[in-house]
């Protein structure tokens, strides 16, 4: 992979954005574009970038052999010593295990350090790996599976036992990591294999890396295909951001320490933690900081020992962190970045975080599991003077158009259907070829969201299109909640909606009519509930109507008179 040239100094000149970025791009080899035709469809790629993540890993372990990358608890790992661990434990895939190119590989585990290295030893065999939600029920993991085609799944205790009868049935094979223990361990294997030289199978920069589960509006998760290509292509368009960055503020470049520290807080099998933390971390020699759960005493302690610079996190984990820091009286002045992706930050909590750590950058990103999580960032003085604000579109590959109900275009400032074009998109979702060609469409990608763009290119998300809660982070579909109410004997209609909450912004609220004669409370449904779904999906405010509930003109549910009728009921 080509070098970089030198940064600018704190006394060149600042750029405008845009002169930046042609900047970057004319002058940096890393950063060079050509275009190409990727499944029929024309797109404007990277020229030079790695051609799967193993060589993206590979360049990692060249350029920072004997830095530190992964910190778990007292365990460290440079980047050497986590790359020999990666070989081995794909020489014990392909070897022991008879994986092979393109074999689905499932994993269900927090955030363990175990987890950071199957994902790359899975992807560089060729493989597809399969990080399943550790919070979802042994049913819910288990149909991932199922609908994946995974033959293996690696996991800890919790997910080893929820598992342990499904996967026999399915025929999976299961090996026990951390604290699980089963007749085939990560552990043993490790040990077994010894070799530590880069594995040679070839991989297409087309080819897939991922199957990644996201709760969409149609009921059950959707396995979305991402490719090595598109990852790489956010991951770079990330790093590219932070040379753009350097050239349009010169002199605040060249305060920020030139070897990063995240602290990991979300979970890894989202696109938020694997993409935007793990993946570009790598990329950038950062050292890696793993919090297995989230405890915000906990990481005001990791942020001052480890001299971390980028916290990410849902908005209620920089709530809580505020929070945490005040009442320690920690100043946490390694701080660059606070930012907040999965779900909309409170305009409030901008000012708060800059207030609060005043020498830290606060920032925003929305990004999609279809989109390898490229999309749209905000930082620093613009996120502070617009608060509201979604950012701007990340460059050089993205295309983007708001759009209404018949696909043309809106008018600057119009509300529309976000729509948008990049490398980074995914393949398709597995196993649904509708859903597919519904949400891709000649290249571009149907988000969903309702948005607005303003004459400055500032972009704003207003509405959502599809009937989805995000509950501090976690999508949660109101119709797969509405089918596991459904199923209990005593409901005749039910609807699921969101419901404000100042700590994670939406919880699941629940309007239920019940069938002539039944009875039940709200304690028996949830028991029922928690049986089929995962605890962060069960409704936390629950309604019972003595009538049917309001439809529309169409005869669907009003979910959005029900939601007002329910709440205001509640005041």
């Amino acid at each position: 992979m080509p070098s970089a040239p030198t940064r600018p100094t704190s006394t060149s000149n600042p750029m405008t954005r845009n002169e930046a970025i042609a900047h970057v791009v004319a002058t940096d080899p890393r950063f060079q574009v050509t275009e190409t035709v990727i499944r029929g469809v024309p797109y404007t790629v990277f020229a030079n970038a790695p051609d799967h993540l193993r060589a993206l890993l590979r360049t990692a372990v060249e350029s920072f052999e004997e830095r530190e990358l992964l910190v778990y608890g007292d365990s460290r790992w440079s980047y050497r010593a986590f790359a020999n661990e990666v070989n081995r434990m794909a020489h014990a895939l392909t070897g022991e295990l008879g994986v092979q190119p393109g074999d689905r590989v499932a994993i269900a585990m927090r955030n363990y350090p175990e987890m950071a290295v199957l994902i790359m030893a899975i992807v560089s065999t060729g493989a597809v790996m399969v990080p399943l939600n550790a919070w979802w029920s042994g049913d819910e993991l288990a149909f991932a599976l199922e609908d994946s085609g995974a033959s293996i799944v690696f996991s800890d205790r919790d997910r080893h036992q929820a598992l342990e009868t499904q996967a026999h049935r399915l025929g999976v094979t299961q090996v026990a990591v951390h604290d699980a223990n089963g007749p085939l361990d990560y552990t043993g294997l490790l040990a077994r294999s010894t070799d530590t030289s880069w594995p040679t199978t070839a991989i297409a920069p087309d080819d897939d890396f991922a199957v990644m589960y996201s709760s969409g509006s149609s009921g059950r998760p959707k396995g979305v295909l991402l490719t090595h290509r598109g990852a790489i292509s956010s991951v770079h368009s990330w790093v590219m951001g932070k040379e753009v960055a350097a050239l349009m503020d010169p002199e605040g470049a060249a305060t920020l320490s030139t070897t990063p520290a995240a602290l990991v807080v979300t979970p890894l099998f989202h696109v938020t933690a694997l993409h935007s933390m793990f993946l570009q971390g790598v990329a950038l020699g950062a050292k890696l900081v793993l919090m297995y759960k989230w405890d915000a005493e906990d990481a005001v302690n990791l942020i001052r020992q480890e001299g971390i610079t980028r916290f990410v996190g849902v908005p209620t984990q920089s709530a809580d962190l505020i929070a945490a820091a005040e009442k320690s009286g920690a100043d946490l002045g390694s701080l660059e970045t606070v930012g907040a992706g999965g779900a909309k930050r409170p305009a409030s909590q901008v000012d708060e975080i800059s207030q609060r750590f005043p020498a830290a950058s606060p920032a925003s990103g929305w990004g999609m599991t279809e989109t390898n999580s490229l999309g749209i960032l905000i930082s620093g003085p613009d996120y502070v003077a617009n608060p509201e604000a979604a950012g701007r579109l990340t460059p050089p590959l993205q295309e983007m158009r708001i759009v209404d109900a018949g696909g043309r275009e809106v008018a600057t400032g119009e509300v529309g259907e976000l729509t948008v074009r990049s490398p980074a998109n995914m393949r398709g979702y597995l196993n649904l070829p509708e859903e597919t060609t519904s949400t891709l469409r000649d290249g571009w990608l149907y988000t969903g969201d309702l948005a607005r763009v303003d004459e400055t290119g500032l972009i704003y998300i207003v509405d959502r299109k599809k009937s989805i809660i995000i509950r501090g982070g976690e999508n949660i579909s109101c119709l797969e909640v509405e089918g596991a109410l459904h199923e209990h004997p005593a409901v005749a209609e039910a609807c699921v909606f969101p419901v404000p909450d100042p700590r994670l912004g939406e919880i699941v609220g629940a309007a239920i009519y019940l069938r002539e004669g039944a009875s039940t409370d709200q304690n028996d449904i949830l028991e029922v509930l928690g049986k089929k779904l995962a605890a962060f999906k069960l409704p936390e405010k629950l309604w019972f109507r003595d009538e049917p509930l309001p439809r529309g003109g169409t005869g669907k549910l009003d979910r959005k008179t029900l939601q007002r009728l329910c709440q205001d009921s509640a005041e």
